[in-house]
């Protein structure tokens, strides 16, 4: 068997080394994906960029990944390898893997069943543990995993009966229906309980780079035949919280049951692996008016989410709000409504908003082309550094969405932002040599003694007047060069983004 870590750096530089691309300002010259090719001033060391890009993959309803409940284990396997293959490929930095879709699992041996969307059998043995070979394989390409959860989610109406391991089962008194969703109620502590204990179950048990809710907390209100809101069945708990003395107006208790869930699962997280990032992405809207001038849903009355509160607090570390909406729009413009997000992230935590990228296929809308989604991250530039689409089989070949991103603003390699806040210190100065092995040259990387493992090296290469820029995974050790370079700069990032002291090699 071809041992795993060559296995990886073929890959990767097959992934990350076979589209040609114009390097710009360079009439001539090229670049491969992975590759950058620029020139500097003498005596100037260049770097790569500093941001977050990243993809969703959604496993409810299989809307990304599997393509459908039940398919055998390895055309399972062979399908999210080869979505997080095209991420790298796309120069894409990390992945939001549905976790957790509705009180069920994709993984092995946890606190409920395994999910309908990947057995086609509810709590059946899936043969194989999805979520580490997600975190392995991702690792294995440069990529931070991120496990995605729906805290509240109980049922779907694309799913089946529930197992006799379900939430709905087991605890029926935690759930409600409304409207086709089985809902656990956000105001039973019991519930509330339960979920921060998945979490923290995933968080112990798997190697993550991070963590993430989307923007259901309550559910999105329903009507009923006649147009009107149907109110959220949760009297029982509500009874129970007001004989406990609760005596706060409902919608607010309601929020507080959200903030007081959003707090614990920041704290928890910290209090086990304080280097994993807790990411939420809320509806794009905190309420309209804010700034003068939106008009749509509003998640504060409707959703019982005081998501400004959180970012307000830090009780994130990434936060993402959903702007689901064209650069153009009249009610909801895309870039008034990032602006205002980041004019209330008054503690500095990272804001790297949500994109709706699957309008640009006929499934997801197909009323945007490519050039809306390049559009948008421009703009995203001109106040943060990074954006995370929704979501990954936009990006597959076919749409086009792809090659617009990878020849435009994704056309040069970047590395995920720094998260100081999280301690961490950064990797200390790496071994680097060139060798020459018969007609091969090869770049031997090794790790400083002290400290961790480097996620990702970053290497720069002089050959004459221009520089190659290199972002690879950290546990690559033995590095082909197509030729001899003149000057290699080294350095090492760990996983919080932090960067070490070069080192300088002159063949």
């Amino acid at each position: 068997m071809v041992p795993r870590s060559i296995l990886h750096s073929a890959l990767v530089l097959a992934t990350v080394g076979a589209v040609l691309v114009a390097a710009p300002g360079c009439a001539g010259s090229r670049e491969l994906v992975g590759d950058y090719t620029v020139s500097v001033p003498a005596g100037t060391i260049p770097s790569a960029d500093r941001e977050f890009r990243a993809a969703w993959i959604a496993t409810v309803a299989n809307i990304d990944w599997p393509s459908r409940p039940g398919l055998p284990i390895r055309d399972q396997q062979h399908e999210l390898r080869a979505m997080l293959q095209q991420a790298a490929a796309m120069r894409l930095n990390a992945v939001v893997l549905q976790v957790r879709p509705a009180a069920d699992a994709f993984y092995r041996d946890g606190l409920e069943p395994v999910s309908y969307y990947l057995t086609g059998v509810e709590g059946a043995d899936p043969g194989w543990d999805p979520l580490e070979f997600a975190v392995e394989e991702a690792h294995g390409l440069g990529l931070e995993l991120h496990a995605w959860f729906n805290p509240y989610r109980a049922g779907h109406p694309t799913g089946k009966d529930p197992s006799s391991g379900h939430v709905r089962v087991a605890h029926p008194d935690w759930v409600v229906r409304y409207g086709d969703l089985w809902w656990l109620d956000p105001g039973h502590p019991g519930a509330r309980e339960h979920s921060l204990r998945v979490i923290e179950d995933v968080v112990r048990r798997y190697d993550l780079d991070g963590i993430h809710v989307d923007d259901y907390f309550y559910p999105y209100p329903v009507q009923d035949s006649t147009g009107r809101r149907v109110e959220f069945p949760d009297s029982l708990s509500r009874r129970a919280a007001v004989a406990a003395g609760e005596s706060r107006p409902v919608d607010e208790w309601r929020r507080h049951n959200v903030d007081v869930f959003i707090r614990a699962m920041y704290e928890r997280t910290k209090a086990i692996k304080p280097w994993v990032k807790v990411g939420i992405s809320p509806f794009g809207i905190w309420r309209p008016g804010h700034p003068e001038g939106i008009r749509g849903f509003d998640q504060y009355e409707g959703l019982y989410a005081d998501a400004r509160l959180w970012l307000r607090e830090g009780w994130v570390d990434y936060f993402t709000p959903q702007l689901y909406w064209a650069l153009d729009s009249s009610g909801q413009p895309y870039e008034k409504l990032l602006a205002w997000w980041v004019g209330e992230n008054v503690v500095g935590r990272h804001l790297w908003p949500g994109n709706y990228v699957s309008r640009v296929i006929p499934a997801g809308g197909g009323d945007w082309t490519p050039g809306e989604i390049v559009g948008q991250v421009e703009t995203t530039r001109r106040y943060t550094d990074g954006n995370v689409h929704f979501s990954m089989r936009a990006l597959m070949p076919g749409p086009g969405l792809d090659a617009a991103l990878s020849r435009s603003v994704y056309r040069a390699p970047a590395l995920v932002p720094a998260t100081d806040w999280l301690g961490g210190s950064p990797p200390g100065v790496p071994t680097a040599a060139v060798r020459l092995l018969g007609s091969r040259t090869v770049l031997d990387l090794r790790p400083s003694a002290q400290g961790d493992e480097p996620f990702a090296w970053h290497v720069r290469l002089l050959h004459g007047k221009r520089w190659t820029i290199r972002v690879l995974p950290g546990h690559e050790r033995a590095i082909p060069l197509e030729r001899l370079p003149d000057r290699v700069v080294v350095s090492a990032v760990n996983r919080l983004g932090q960067e070490g002291p070069n080192v300088d090699v002159r063949p």
